[in-house]
């Protein structure tokens, strides 16, 4: 637990939210407006989620009684952290928190895909679940439409139901120029930090990208030993929703891909059975 803080008492006197954002292991997250959090209508159903709801939404606005014992203090500080995580899986899927992530996806705050052919495309954070305490966040490439854990230690601990299942396709919804090309270069840090920001040369790229292959085969299951069609049974896929509603091209095409999958994994069983 010792991550939980990494600030000091006076840091709560200026604003929760900056110390919470500016916590080691908490660079996923963006900062919520103030008036989306006290406009009740957009909590509406989180005082169920969260113990202490009114004194961690306090705490969450600065407008907490500085009588509060520290014990109660260190208890409110973990329902604060799921209450506003909880608020930004809302915050993020709209007009306001959707602009403020494009900004982190650009700069790829998230990651970029450890993929080869993917180019360093930047991933962004998705929950495979809208429910607390079910899975920790996973991040979403838009070109291989495969799922990856975060790097981090810290960053793979966050639960992905601050992020929500809708936020990444959503972002593609309202967004449509970021969707990425199955093929060829990633325009997207062009855009991001101006003219050259993120275009490195060509021949440089492919030399750290075929130095990195042999460590990207072995993260994704290609060691020694290692049963590839179980593993490629167990990995989780995220299938692009909004608000619980699966896209009805999105779900045909996922379907198709599946089914492709399915029999690319039966010629792996196939193969690893003959194998003495």
């Amino acid at each position: 637990m010792e991550d939980i803080s990494t600030g000091s008492d006076s840091d709560y006197s200026s604003s929760w939210i900056s110390w919470f954002l500016s916590s080691k292991g908490n660079e996923y997250f963006c900062e919520v407006d103030e008036d989306f959090i006290l406009d009740r209508f957009n909590l509406t159903g989180l005082n169920n989620e969260v113990a202490n709801y009114s004194q961690a939404l306090d705490l969450i606005t600065d407008n907490l009684d500085d009588d509060i014992q520290d014990e109660l203090r260190s208890s409110l500080d973990v329902q604060a952290r799921l209450l506003y995580g909880l608020i930004h899986a809302r915050w993020i899927v709209t007009a306001r928190g959707l602009s403020k992530m494009l900004e982190k996806y650009k700069r790829a705050d998230f990651g970029r895909c450890p993929r080869v052919l993917c180019l360093q495309q930047p991933l962004l954070p998705v929950g495979l679940t809208d429910i607390p305490y079910e899975k920790s966040v996973k991040l979403y490439c838009g070109r291989c439409e495969d799922l990856y854990s975060p790097k981090s230690s810290r960053h793979g601990s966050i639960d992905g139901a601050y992020f929500g299942t809708t936020f990444p396709h959503l972002l593609f919804l309202v967004y449509p120029t970021l969707i990425p090309p199955k093929s060829g270069p990633v325009e997207l840090g062009r855009d991001a930090a101006g003219a050259g920001g993120a275009a490195a040369d060509g021949g440089r790229t492919r030399r750290r990208l075929r130095e990195e292959q042999v460590e990207v085969s072995a993260a994704e299951g290609g060691g020694e030993g290692i049963n590839t069609a179980s593993a490629a049974l167990k990995a989780d896929r995220y299938k692009p929703r909004i608000y619980g509603f699966q896209v009805n091209e999105i779900a045909k095409l996922q379907r198709w891909q599946e089914a492709v999958r399915d029999r690319q994994v039966g010629r792996l069983e196939a193969l690893e059975d003959r194998t003495p």
